[in-house]
């Protein structure tokens, strides 16, 4: 489909030719070679992915670990956050399925409580609100959600969070890759390889702050996290690479690395306001397309654009505009239920253009959502 308007890199992009060309051409080395020798080949560009990464994060090197997705990455993370008894774990209006379900489950083992946050008047949370004491050990913080376009704030939330002690883990996989994060004040963050990042499937980043770390009691530890020292006794590392997993694709982690580099070489920023601008323009067409409604929340605004069609449900929506060479996707209810439910709403068409969009295809595509929906 040469044609297609891509209007899905909140689910997964299309990597550039840097990407692909470094995942087949590995992948054809491991065939001539084998993986092992292949990978001792490139040990030196996956050591020096660690520094990539902490550029592109505005990080050390030491506070990065690779993954293979961010669903690990939260888990992982989430997972070596001490709880117990009477613990408060706080969450977002628009906290995600992917994580509500894990942290419902460590609830009932640990006696901890997940309450939700308040949202202002504009959908983000509403930070002045913030019912936070000493026995608010974790607050889950969603960036970008999938459902809409809203961001919520960052540092403003760590630093009342740390008034009384408590971290904060930034799901950011949403918003790696199309809003620039260097800058922002957390103490975790989570992301994807597959969306606005253009990287392969089956890889992601952790982000551990080293001061934080030392907190942390990761559970799920190999040979590549710890040292065995003696039968009887092993030495977890001293960076966040005591996250990682000895075994992984190194053609997708190269991959991986890959695509930061390109994202660095264009620019966060310049990436961040090339895909503001796209987004702009495809919410205000929209808004004016009879029968459309724009279902976006929040005054500082992603790239994702979603909406509703009074004639046609979302995903019969979707479908037309395949065959119109559209390509957008459906959010439901249930992955962001808490946001959906106090909206009423079951089901969104979720666009979400890349700076690779050209605003003459956004123009093309309004025209072509006007004559579907």
């Amino acid at each position: 489909m040469s044609d297609l308007i891509f209007l899905d890199s909140a689910g997964s992009s299309i990597p550039p030719a840097e990407v692909v060309d470094e995942v087949i051409g590995h992948l054809r080395r491991e065939t001539e070679i084998g993986g092992y020798r292949a990978a001792a080949e490139r040990r030196d560009d996956v050591e020096a992915g660690y520094g990539v990464l902490a550029e592109f994060f505005g990080c050390e090197p030491s506070e990065v670990a690779f993954t293979d997705s961010a669903t690990r990455s939260w888990l992982t993370a989430f997972d070596a956050v001490p709880l117990g008894k009477g613990d408060r774990v706080l969450v977002t209006e628009v906290e995600y399925g992917g994580n509500a379900v894990p942290m419902l489950r460590r609830a009932e083992e640990t006696g901890a409580t997940i309450e939700v946050m308040p949202s202002d008047a504009h959908g983000q949370l509403d930070v002045d609100a913030l019912d936070l004491d000493e026995r608010v050990k974790l607050i889950s913080l969603v960036h970008a959600p999938t459902n809409g376009g809203l961001v919520n704030p960052v540092s403003e939330v760590t630093a009342k969070a740390h008034e009384v002690g408590a971290l904060v883990l930034l799901d950011a996989c949403q918003s790696t890759g199309q809003i620039d994060l260097r800058g922002l004040d957390y103490d975790m963050l989570v992301c994807t390889g597959r969306k606005w990042l253009r990287g392969p499937r089956g890889t992601g980043a952790l982000v551990v702050r080293d001061e934080v770390r030392r907190r942390l009691k990761p559970r799920l530890m190999d040979h590549s996290a710890a040292e065995w020292v003696a039968p009887d006794r092993y030495e977890p590392r001293d960076d966040a690479r005591v996250f990682e997993l000895w075994e992984y694709s190194v053609a997708d982690r190269l991959g991986l690395i890959a695509a930061v580099k390109y994202a660095l070489a264009k620019g966060p920023d310049v990436i961040e306001a090339e895909v503001q601008d796209r987004a702009k323009r495809l919410r205000e067409g929209l808004a004016d397309i009879p029968g459309i409604t724009v279902q976006d929340l929040g005054e500082r605004r992603s790239g994702i654009v979603t909406f509703t069609s009074d004639r046609v449900p979302a995903m019969e929506l979707k479908d037309r505009l395949w065959r119109e060479n559209v390509a957008v996707t459906v959010s439901q209810k249930g992955s962001t239920l808490i946001d959906m439910t106090r909206r009423g709403l079951d089901e969104v068409v979720r666009a979400s253009p890349h700076y690779f969009v050209t605003p003459q295809e956004i123009d093309q595509a309004l025209e072509r959502i006007s004559r579907s929906g």
